[in-house]
C-alpha cells in the first residue's frame, strides 16, 4: 500500500514540474519575442531610434535614461512583490518589463551587425540550453556554487563601473570572459533551484503560476546578459 501511494506521489510530482517548466519557458519565450521585437523595430531604423532617444540639438534625450532604469526597477518590484500582487498585474508588469527591456537593446541593433546578432543569438541558445540541462540533471548541491558566482557578480558590476572611466579594452576583455562564465554557472544554479520550487506539492497552484513567471523572467535575465556578453567578445560592429 505504501508503495502505491509513493509511487503516486511521485507521479503526481512529476506532473507538476512538468506543468511548472512549461509555465516558466513560456514566459522566458514571452519576454523574449516582446523585446526582440520592440529592440527590432526601434534600433532597426536609426531614424526612429532617434526620434525616441536623441535630442534635436544632439545628445541623448532623458526619455534614454529612462528607459535605461526602468526595466531594473520593474524587475526589482516583480521579484520582492510577486506574494502581494495579483497575476493580473505581476503578467502586467512583466509584459512592461520586456517591452522597456526591447526599447533599451534596441542599441545593439544599432551598433553590430544582423549576421553577428543571430549567430550570437544562437550559440548562446546552446550554451543556455546546456548548462539548464546540467542544472535540472545534476545530483551535486549548487546552492554555494551560486553563492559564489554572486559574489563574482558583484565584483564584476563594480569593475564595469571603474571601467566606464578607464575605457579599457583589457579590461572590458576580461569582464567579458569573466561574465561568460558567471551567466552560464548561474543559469545552471537557477535551474536546481526551480526544479526544487516545481516538486513541492504544497504550493498553491497561484503561487507555482507566480514562481514560474519570476523563474521565466530569472532565466530571461541570464539568456539576456550571456547573450550581451558574447556578443561584446564576438559579434562585428556596422
Amino acid at each position: 500500500m505504501n508503495n502505491i501511494l509513493d509511487q503516486q506521489h511521485q507521479s503526481y510530482s512529476r506532473e507538476l514540474t512538468v506543468d511548472f517548466f512549461k509555465s516558466v519557458y513560456s514566459y522566458m519565450f514571452l519576454a523574449l519575442v516582446i523585446s526582440g521585437g520592440v529592440a527590432y523595430y526601434v534600433g532597426g531604423n536609426a531614424a526612429i531610434f532617434d526620434s525616441y532617444f536623441v535630442k534635436p540639438e544632439g545628445g541623448l534625450s532623458p526619455l534614454f535614461y529612462v528607459v535605461l532604469f526602468t526595466p531594473f526597477v520593474l524587475s526589482m518590484i516583480i521579484q520582492w512583490a510577486y506574494n502581494r500582487l495579483s497575476m493580473i498585474m505581476l503578467t502586467t508588469l512583466y509584459i512592461t518589463y520586456a517591452a522597456f527591456m526591447g526599447l533599451m537593446l534596441s542599441v545593439v541593433f544599432l551598433t553590430f551587425s544582423m549576421q553577428s546578432i543571430a549567430i550570437t543569438f544562437f550559440v548562446s541558445a546552446g550554451a543556455f540550453g546546456g548548462m539548464a540541462i546540467m542544472g535540472y540533471t545534476t545530483k551535486t548541491d549548487l546552492t554555494k556554487f551560486g553563492s559564489l558566482l554572486y559574489m563574482v557578480f558583484i565584483g564584476m558590476f563594480l569593475a564595469i563601473i571603474v571601467n566606464i572611466f578607464m575605457k579599457s579594452d583589457m579590461l572590458d576583455f576580461v569582464i567579458s570572459i569573466v561574465g561568460v562564465f558567471v551567466f552560464t554557472g548561474l543559469t545552471a544554479y537557477w535551474m536546481q533551484q526551480l526544479k526544487t520550487a516545481a516538486q513541492d506539492t504544497l504550493l498553491s497552484s497561484v503561487e507555482r503560476q507566480k514562481l514560474a513567471l519570476v523563474g521565466g523572467m530569472t532565466l530571461y535575465i541570464l539568456f539576456i546578459n550571456l547573450f550581451l556578453t558574447l556578443l561584446r567578445l564576438v559579434g562585428s560592429r556596422d
